[in-house]
């Protein structure tokens, strides 16, 4: 555990540094001193955009995958993908398509308030977007939470506990109560795929694919962020359809994988 509570440590830290090493810059470029951008900063009124927010996310990405990599916290192998495991990533990534709308439908019961819609919507209006939040980002995460943080837990404690515990860390660095319902559920089935290959790359595919639908909905359907699953199928009935369709391709996906992963 305490390895664990390291790379968390080490992986809030980053973030927190990262994130005010760009902004503190940034809003002194802007004409402020010093203790006027410290001021700005700690009174919540930075008036953010697009290119700051891109360019603090992907140096928090890139640094911590080079801090992971160079303290060898997470193992790097080809060993995994020269057994060809395509069958486990595409049933992964079908994972990520199936659990897209039951976790919409989720947090619309639980009336959470997303608290990083804006800032996430800035970031995905721009085609970088898709780089940080769908490339470097998956990357990271993965290498913090399963190729470190749950690879030191099944070092210690049974699988289920092992997983149970990574995927509660993943959803409460989240920080947004609309994201870690989701976060909780898509981090048990990452942490049960890295207990079954081994590898980050299953999870990897799944996280790649879970933000490549939300940044592909967002340009192609502007303002659809702001609706209902009734408002968008045009009724609550067909609504929970969705949801049941949704259900027969999440259930067989995750058959599927237990299947391929047992062959592979």
């Amino acid at each position: 555990m305490k390895k664990a509570l390291l790379y968390l440590l080490a992986f809030i830290l980053v973030q927190f540094v990262c994130t005010y090493g760009v902004l503190i810059p940034w809003v002194m470029a802007g004409g402020q001193t010093l203790p006027q951008a410290l001021n700005t900063l700690a009174y919540g009124v930075v008036p953010y955009t697009a290119p700051m927010l891109l360019v603090s996310s992907a140096v928090t990405s890139i640094v911590l995958i080079a801090l992971f990599l160079g303290c060898r916290w997470c193992e790097v192998s080809r060993h995994y993908l020269r057994t060809r495991p395509w069958g486990v990533l595409f049933w992964a990534s079908l994972i990520a398509i199936g659990a897209a709308i039951p976790s919409q439908w989720l947090i619309e019961k639980l009336q959470f308030e997303d608290t990083n819609a804006m800032l996430f919507s800035m970031m995905m209006s721009s085609p970088w977007g898709y780089v940080v939040l769908c490339l470097l980002a998956p990357l990271a995460e993965e290498m913090v939470f399963r190729g470190a943080i749950l690879r030191s837990l099944l070092g210690s404690y049974k699988p289920w506990l092992a997983i149970l515990i990574s995927a509660v860390f993943f959803s409460l660095v989240h920080a947004n109560l609309a994201q870690m319902p989701h976060a909780f559920v898509i981090g048990l089935l990452m942490g049960w795929m890295y207990w079954r290959t081994g590898s980050i790359l299953p999870g990897v595919a799944l996280h790649w694919v879970n933000n490549t639908i939300a940044y592909v909905t967002y340009r192609l359907m502007p303002g659809m962020e702001d609706m209902t699953l009734g408002q968008l199928f045009g009724s609550e009935g067909r609504a929970l359809m969705s949801v049941a369709f949704s259900f027969c391709i999440l259930l067989p996906a995750i058959y599927q994988l237990h299947i391929r992963m047992r062959r592979e």
